[in-house]
Parts: structure tokens; sequence; C-alpha cells
């Protein structure tokens, strides 16, 4: 039996503290105990660790939120509000606390109401109000061609803290760089990265799909100007780890960005539930039906690992993004896709596992279509 004394461990033989007949029960049971239960029991390890990002500790992995208001896409109704108030609650109460939300999602007449739900699921969230506290709101400004001023950036930020109810954000991060159509619009943005930090009304700052060129090039801008910048959000994934993403991540590494993964799992390509005769409705099997027909050997190389490991194929797939550094945020409208997110973390594929599957992904013909928006 081991006990944790200060930074010893000391093995104690059940034999040495009880008669005959009970040494036999209390080693039968001793034997039916994993280690690793007892040692949390007492305070020692923990499943998984948390993650820096710029000020901000939060889970090792996120929750995206584009589904929640978009019908075009996801096939968003109201009637899911309920359930999906139960897979924040679910989520929170298993630890994770970073939800990553945007001012632009919601379709119509829906839009903002990812950050209108998120709001309410924090002010209902029936567990303890210290870990409510705890959750990290990371929200999107859209570079909308109509925000010129620094000044519409901080009222941008304004409207989702007042969707949100909220006083100050975890994270506000620029959903787009303007660089590809309007590079005269990039400065305004920036500046009005750098006004909603010195307000307040952020803890951190980042920015979304922007390339390894325009990474540099804002971090240094912001450098100057005193304001961290803590992120950057790009679509990675064992489809999408091009030598455009793969700089973003050594510029990441270099500079001290944290780098989230958006669509971790290629859209749902990387779910394990689709098959080139099997593909979802809408704008997404377009997309399916031009990458899934060449990814047989990188789903059966994700098969083989996630039987291997007692995992599902998603698991495998989110995991692979942990192992590179990143913090995936899946995107999750279900229970069910809930509670199989949270199997990909307190655990790490090994390095041939890794390699494996980055060999399988490598020959692709295609990978998944990048957003139009990143920049170089």
């Amino acid at each position: 039996m081991a006990m944790a004394m200060g930074m010893a461990v000391v093995v104690v033989q059940p034999t040495a503290l009880c008669g005959p007949s009970v040494r036999a029960e209390l080693s039968s049971s001793l034997s039916k105990l994993s280690p690793l239960p007892l040692l949390r029991s007492l305070g020692i390890g923990k499943s998984w660790d948390n993650v820096k990002v710029g000020p901000l500790t939060v889970s090792p992995m996120g929750l995206g939120t584009w589904a929640w208001g978009n019908q075009l896409l996801w096939g968003y109704e109201e009637e899911m509000d309920a359930e999906l108030q139960e897979v924040f609650n679910l989520a929170v109460s298993k630890g994770i606390n970073l939800f990553d939300t945007a001012d632009s999602y919601g379709t119509g007449k829906l839009n903002g109401r990812s950050e209108l739900l998120l709001g309410k699921f924090i002010r209902e969230y029936p567990g303890k109000e210290q870990v409510a506290k705890n959750v990290n709101i990371a929200t999107k400004f859209a570079a909308y061609p109509w925000r010129l001023t620094p000044s519409q950036i901080v009222s941008a930020c304004k409207g989702s803290l007042k969707r949100l109810e909220m006083e100050q954000l975890a994270l506000g991060q620029l959903h787009w760089s303007a660089a590809n159509y309007a590079p005269f619009q990039e400065q305004a943005l920036w500046d009005g990265l750098v006004a909603v930090y010195e307000q307040g009304l952020v803890k951190a700052v980042g920015v979304s799909n922007y390339g390894p060129k325009q990474l540099r090039r804002i971090h240094k801008y912001l450098d100057r100007k005193g304001v961290p910048l803590s992120s950057v959000q790009v679509q990675f994934s064992l489809l999408s780890k091009g030598t455009d993403q793969m700089e973003v991540k050594a510029v990441c590494d270099e500079l001290g960005i944290q780098l989230i993964a958006y669509s971790p799992l290629g859209l749902g390509m990387l779910t394990g539930k689709y098959s080139p005769t099997n593909v979802p409705s809408g704008p997404r099997g377009l997309i399916f039906k031009q990458v899934l027909p060449g990814l047989g050997p990188l789903q059966d190389t994700l098969k083989q690992i996630a039987k291997r490991r007692g995992k599902t194929v998603s698991q495998v797939a989110i995991n692979w993004c942990i192992c590179k550094g990143a913090i995936p945020i899946p995107g999750v409208k279900s229970l069910k896709q809930a509670e199989e997110n949270l199997g990909a973390i307190g655990w790490r594929l090994n390095r041939e596992e890794v390699a494996s599957l980055e060999s399988a992904a490598d020959q692709a013909p295609r990978g998944m279509i990048q957003n139009i928006f990143q920049t170089a």
C-alpha cells in the first residue's frame, strides 16, 4: 500500500497491519484499486494540466460554439437550447473552462445567438458559483468592412459584453485580417485591440486566421504599444497541417503565443462517422466529397490507434492537436458529442503514434480547404 509522506512514497505491506483473516481480504481489495485514483484522492497528481494563454489559465481543450445559432451549416434550431445548456453544464463540471465564440456567430436574425446562449448558460449553471466564474469566454470581433476605426472595435467588444452580460472578456480576438483585401483597414483593427485591452474590456487579446508573416507583424506592432499578443487561432488538424499552419506554430513557439486549433476534426471528417458514400447534407457535403475519397490510409490509422487505446477516432484526432502544443476547440451540439470530446484529454499519444498519423495524413491527395481569410 503506497502512502505519500512529503516528497517520498512509503510502501507499507498490508501483512504488517493486521491478522491473517483480514490480510487476505485487504490484499484482495487493494489489488482491485488503481493507484492513480488513490493518489488523486490524496491530492497528488491530476488527470491533465491546465495551459497558459497569456494571463489566463485554461483547460487543455476548449469547446467551440460556431454551431450555436448557425442554421445554414449546422442546422441549429432553438429547440436545441435545453440540451446545449446540459452540454455546457457537463463540460464545466468536468473542468473545461474555455469556450470560443464570435460576434458573427448565428445566421440571419440569430446573429449573436452564440454569445447570448453562453451568457445565459453561465448564469444558470447549477454547480458552484466559483466554477462558473472561472469560465473563460474567448470571442472574436468580425473585421466587417464598416469597422474602419478603433472605436468601432471597442463598440463591437461592448456589444459582445452586453450579450454575454459580462463586464470583461477573458480573450478578445480579431476574427480575421483585412490584409488580403483591404490593407488600409488593418491598423484600425490592430488599434482597436489595443483600445479594448487598455480600457480593461478584455484580459488578453488574440487574433484568428493570421498566417506566419502577418502574425509577426501584429505581434511587433502590439509589442510596441505594450500589449501582449496571447493567442492565434487557425484551422489546425491532421487535415490542416500544411506549410503555412506549421509555420504559424513555429512563430507561436518562438514568440510565446498560444496556438488555438479550430476545426480539429476537419468539420467532422475525422470523426470516423462518414465515408465517400455517406456525407452530410448541405455545404459540408460538398467539401467532404472532395476530400474524403483520399483519406483511406488516415482513417485506417486512426481506427487502429483508437482500438488499441480504447478510444474513439475523434478522441485520437483531437489528442493529436494537443500533442502538437495546440488547444483544440472542437464544436459540440449534443451531450453525446460533449462526452466523446471529453475523452480526448487526460492522456497522450506517443511519438510513434503521432508520426504514424502524420505519415498517413501526408498520403492524402487533398487536405482541408483553407479559410479564404487566412493571410500569408
